[in-house]
């Protein structure tokens, strides 16, 4: 096949990676598929003939380069991204082409933005981070929410979702982050990131129906407080998640998720409500979906058809908020996701 206009997956064998993948043959876009394993690269290759294949590692810059050569594109999938996103966005910013992750991790987000911003800025070449269900998602909702506002007082960000079946891969982003913050817990709140020890208290969220009132927990940290205040002038940010899903988190032995439809989705369902407060206005967006990993690869995938296409804000390293045109974004993942905006 001719790679020459492909977008490379590095991470490709993973549960994301093989819904990003998915998702880019279901569009029409030529495929490579990357990471470090070349045994499973090539299994999963024979289920999908039309794919090329290119063996990588994060500690071989040269592979890497051999992975992107000729591409239009690279999103990756392969964490933890404390590990991966460094060297792939190196190789991505040599090659001139635009890099999207998917990363979850607070510490490796920021890292990102604290490493790359110049670079990225320099050589003139799209960085996303965070381009998934957390970080991504939260951030087009708070900046489709906001609207004409240029600063808020405080954003809110509640997870509603019905369980949370934590892939490996989570697990051992979460192992990773959870030994670089030494077990402490962080939170957005007087323009920076601040890491305590408080204990984690618990509160009822209102959401919309048909979830309704549900116990969360307060200030369960995602992706949301490097994204949003990485281009939204907020001294507070703060997430929540309910009490279900944390507990299915903490749990070791939850499994992982199980496919229950034709598109491998788990029946998952979620609910994200964001809330945006200014003096005394507020205003509110809504999104609404099943399997949180599953709508990851729409997110990523529509990121790189328009950076390609040049459906974008700015250039250099920004969150999906900053890039694109929030609203536009996240009504045209229909069917994948309901979403309610301020008129």
């Amino acid at each position: 096949m001719n790679t020459s206009a492909a977008v490379v997956v590095y991470g490709a064998t993973g549960h994301t990676g093989r819904f990003v993948v998915a998702e880019l043959r279901r569009r029409g876009i030529a495929t490579v598929i990357s990471g470090r394993d070349a045994a499973q690269l090539e299994a999963l290759a024979a289920q999908w003939p039309d794919v090329a294949v290119r063996p990588a590692t994060v500690d071989d810059a040269s592979s890497l380069d051999r992975a992107l050569s000729g591409a239009a594109a690279v999103v990756n999938c392969a964490g933890p991204f404390a590990v991966t996103a460094g060297p792939v966005v190196e190789a991505a910013l040599r090659a001139g082409i635009p890099y999207v992750d998917v990363a979850a991790e607070i510490e490796a987000n920021a890292a990102m933005f604290a490493d790359y911003e110049q670079a990225a800025r320099k050589a003139g070449t799209p960085v996303v981070p965070a381009m998934a269900f957390y970080g991504g998602l939260g951030d087009l909702l708070v900046t489709a929410a906001m609207g004409e506002w240029t600063a808020a007082d405080v954003v809110h960000v509640a997870y509603g979702l019905s369980s949370w079946h934590p892939t490996p891969g989570t697990r051992a982003a979460g192992q990773v982050s959870h030994e670089r913050r030494g077990g402490r817990r962080v939170r957005f709140t007087d323009g920076a990131l601040q890491y305590h020890d408080d204990t984690a208290a618990q509160q009822d969220w209102l959401f919309p129906e048909p979830l309704g009132r549900r116990t969360v927990i307060a200030e369960f940290s995602m992706a949301d407080v490097v994204t949003v205040p990485s281009h939204v002038a907020v001294p507070e940010v703060r997430t929540y998640m309910t009490v279900e899903a944390a507990t299915d988190l903490a749990t070791e032995d939850t499994p992982a998720p199980a496919p229950v439809d034709d598109l491998g989705r788990s029946d998952q369902t979620f609910v994200v409500d964001v809330v945006v407060r200014a003096g005394d206005l507020e205003r509110r967006a809504t999104a609404r979906g099943q399997d949180i990993y599953a709508i990851t690869a729409p997110l990523a995938v529509e990121a790189v058809q328009r950076i390609l296409a040049g459906r974008t804000r700015t250039t250099g390293l920004a969150s999906a908020g900053a890039m694109f045109d929030a609203a536009d974004f996240l009504r045209a993942l229909s069917p994948h996701l309901s979403v309610e905006l301020p008129h």
